[in-house]
């Protein structure tokens, strides 16, 4: 499947990146390891696919965010538990 970068309209690939994150309370930023993210070859732009940083702002949202240290993985932030099952104040859907 071709990856057409968003900035330049190169050629991109699928990789991980970190990314730096404010917590929906504005107490802090964390740093989130291995986030999956599009990696274009010709400008060497890095950015996240939207439905990454949907899922990011779902879950810190839904997790007790006193549990997340200064930083965390992709994936153990993925498997944190939930406070609700869902977002129910995202109205986008």
């Amino acid at each position: 499947m071709d990856i057409k970068c968003e900035w330049c309209g190169g050629n991109a690939k699928s990789g991980e990146s970190t990314v730096y994150w404010e917590l929906p309370d504005g107490s802090r930023a964390i740093e989130i390891t291995m986030t999956p993210a599009v990696i274009c070859k010709e400008c060497a732009m890095v950015n996240q696919p939207d439905n990454i940083i949907k899922e990011i702002e779902d879950q810190l949202f839904l997790v007790d965010t006193k549990l997340i240290g200064n930083s965390i993985s992709f994936t153990e932030l993925m498997i944190l538990p939930r406070l609700l099952k869902k977002n129910y104040f995202d109205f986008s859907s």
